[in-house]
């Protein structure tokens, strides 16, 4: 497909690149995950995600909208290939839960002069907001209030881990296995579909800013600014919409009336 440069680059406001560059792809990235949030609202209202790469172009670039990692990363992974950057899909199982789940998380594995760099902006409140080195295990890395870090984990490959008060979770694990796009159709289908995933049963929004960021999970709104977080519950209907668009620069095109009620 034709990927419409200054669009995207008027999208997230991010500079034209000069080079492939770690700064570049850093720009990039932060850039990107500044300006699109992570969001589920089109499974909720029956819509469906299309990945394929004109689909995500025209939801989040020309319609302003979000999307959740398979249309994230998949908008990043294009527009890393179109800058010239070698890059490619990889594909990650998720463990938050505490349980091992399918290749269902979305990632980008980018080689800078012949090391291999994993960068992400699709991963919610967890989103990385720097490019992390594969090849440093078990090297710590301070992202603002947030630190990473991988570490071998047979027999899932490699495994990221964020730092929590009382000690690290794992959030998911990926290997270097060739993805193609089939993977990555069968990945969504299961993830925009079953009544047994996250993104079917729940509201989900995250928009990161350079303070924090602001998590909405169905009524509950946590929001981070230098390190402090308070939360506080919504109310829902017209209200909530309006919060969506203040919040998150979310538009639905739909009533609250439209979206399933919360449940529990």
């Amino acid at each position: 497909m034709h990927f419409d440069e200054d669009a995207y680059l008027a999208r997230t406001g991010a500079a034209r690149p000069q080079g492939c560059t770690l700064e570049a792809l850093t720009q990039l990235s932060q850039a990107q995950a500044f300006a699109v949030p992570f969001e589920n609202f089109d499974i909720l209202l029956g819509r469906g995600i299309d990945v394929a790469p004109e689909a995500i172009f025209e939801k989040l670039v020309d319609r302003g909208r979000g999307g959740y990692c398979f249309e994230l990363n998949g908008l990043f992974l294009q527009a890393l290939q179109h800058f010239g950057f070698e890059a490619r899909a990889l594909l990650a199982r998720v463990h938050v839960s505490g349980q091992v789940g399918g290749r269902t998380h979305q990632v980008s594995l980018v080689h800078l002069d012949g090391e291999p760099w994993v960068v992400d902006v699709g991963f919610g409140a967890f989103t990385q907001r720097y490019p992390m080195p594969l090849n440093h295990k078990g090297e710590t890395q301070q992202h603002d209030d947030l630190r990473f870090r991988y570490v071998d984990c047979d027999p899932w490959g490699v495994i990221l881990q964020a730092q929590k008060p009382d000690g690290w979770q794992n959030l998911y694990s990926f290997d270097l296995e060739t993805v193609c796009r089939g993977d990555i159709e069968t990945g969504n289908h299961f993830t925009s579909t079953s009544p047994r995933a996250l993104f079917t049963m729940m509201r989900i929004a995250t928009m990161l800013n350079k303070r924090g960021r602001n998590t909405l999970s169905d009524l509950q709104l946590t929001r981070v600014a230098d390190g402090e977080e308070r939360l506080e519950t919504v109310e829902d209907g017209p209200a909530y919409l309006a919060l969506l668009d203040q919040l998150f620069g979310l538009d639905l095109g739909a009533s609250s009336s439209d979206l399933p009620p919360i449940r529990g």
